[in-house]
């Protein structure tokens, strides 16, 4: 581990914003110049290219949304033209037209480097052999990775998500000994291994889990079913994909590639920047994406910013694990309710599975949630007759953590659904 004195660190970060502030200049230069999009948006906003004077100027140019994505699709905001770009992915698309960004050469480098950096502070070797259960094609994750894991020297299997009873074969088989997937995921595999009776013949030893938020307690239910060591890490398609941040061995916050990105925080209601330490919403600005920059995306998701030396040596912001999302918070009886709250209540009790839905309905002008969650087998078996009363325990732990009185059933082990991408938690029937 590297030691630096509080002069030491003073200096990198000044030369960390001077750098920063160099490639902002050149970004908002370049966007304006090559993309229409952003040559009008800039003039809206009267910022001339010229006038980046300092890191605080970041403020007084505009946001960029999801829909400006979507207004300008396909390649809208590109700001090169369309024979240097080697690559396109996308998201999901399935409200509205899907998010594209583009990729340079120096793109997919840049992209390597960073899952590489992440790769490598989550305990990644050369001596690994990587399963990659994230999919491949349009989605961001899965080429991310596989390109990042290949640059640390790792061995990649590219499986990409379905037919989990091969996954666990060519896991048992191939030797893997690192995870790539989606939290949900990864738990599901885990129950497929216990149930083959695989497990203890896998040699896992680590996990690089994205593309949906994972608390603790998921993380936690992760490591204790695998006996591995789960990681973080995050990114958009709008930005780069994954590769922006990535937790390290000491497990305490992701850190940021500042160097790439810059980070605002802001009051997802006054567009007023937080302190560090308190939530609010995530803003990146591209500092170095050549096919796709962007400035100021909206990401919607909330987090907290730290800043200062990280046990393990490095000194980049580094963000928490995402709470929320300002579009998936709902309102019952004027409580705002995000399902982040609801799984850190879920996750604690004991007798719970790890598998919940929330059905939002609206009877009239009023809206009610119902939280359905799985029981453990032997709850279901043994404890039949106590299980009314279970519920309400269940009922009341979730109403005293929300202040709203949710309904629950608790539903048979293996009864909801399995994802082997992103996990739709939120049902949304109101219509």
């Amino acid at each position: 581990m590297r030691i630096w004195d509080e002069r030491h660190e003073t200096m990198a970060a000044e030369q960390r914003r001077e750098l920063q502030l160099e490639r902002l200049r050149r970004t908002v230069a370049t966007v304006y110049e090559r993309v229409p999009f952003y040559r009008g948006a800039l003039g809206d906003a009267g910022v001339a290219p010229g006038a980046i004077a300092s890191l605080d100027d970041l403020r007084a140019l505009p946001f960029t949304t999801k829909d400006d994505f979507r207004e300008t699709y396909p390649y809208g905001l590109f700001a090169v033209p369309l024979d240097e770009v080697v690559e396109v992915h996308s998201s999901s698309g399935t409200t509205g037209k899907p998010v594209v960004g583009g990729y340079t050469r120096a793109d997919l480098e840049l992209w390597s480097e960073l899952i590489a950096r992440l790769a490598t502070a989550a305990g990644v070797t050369a001596g690994d052999v990587a399963h990659i259960s994230f999919g491949y094609g349009m989605f961001t994750g899965g080429f991310g990775l596989h390109y990042g894991l290949q640059k640390v020297g790792a061995t990649v299997v590219p499986h990409s998500t379905g037919n989990t009873q091969r996954q666990l074969q060519f896991m048992e088989d191939f030797g893997a000994t690192v995870l790539v997937a989606t939290p949900s995921y990864a738990l599901h595999l885990g129950e497929a291994a216990a149930h083959a009776g695989v497990r203890g013949r896998l040699k896992l030893r680590l996990g690089l889990f994205g593309a949906e938020a994972c608390s603790d307690a998921l993380r936690e239910q992760i490591e204790s079913r695998w006996g591995i060591s789960a990681t973080d890490n995050y990114g958009l398609t709008e930005v780069i994909g994954p590769g922006v941040a990535g937790e390290c061995e000491c497990k305490d916050g992701m850190h940021i590639a500042e160097d790439h990105f810059l980070v605002e925080v802001l009051d997802p209601t006054t567009d007023e920047p937080v302190p560090d330490g308190e939530v609010g919403e995530l803003v990146f600005t591209s500092l170095t994406k050549e096919a796709s920059p962007v400035l100021r995306y909206r990401t919607r998701d909330l987090s907290r910013i730290t800043r200062g030396r990280c046990a393990c040596g490095r000194t980049t912001a580094r963000m928490s694990k995402v709470v929320g999302r300002t579009d998936d918070m709902f309102i019952i009886s004027g409580v705002n309710v995000f399902p982040s709250n609801i799984e850190s209540v879920l996750f604690r009790i004991e007798g719970l599975e790890p598998h919940y839905e929330i059905v939002l309905e609206r009877r009239g002008a009023l809206d009610s949630f119902t939280v359905r969650v799985e029981v453990t087998e032997e709850i279901f078996n043994g404890w039949m007759d106590d299980l009314v009363a279970f519920e309400k325990r269940v009922t009341e732990e979730l109403r005293a953590a929300l202040l709203v009185r949710p309904k629950v059933k608790l539903v048979e082990p293996g009864t909801l659904a399995r994802s082997e991408g992103k996990a739709r938690r939120v049902i949304d029937n109101r219509g």
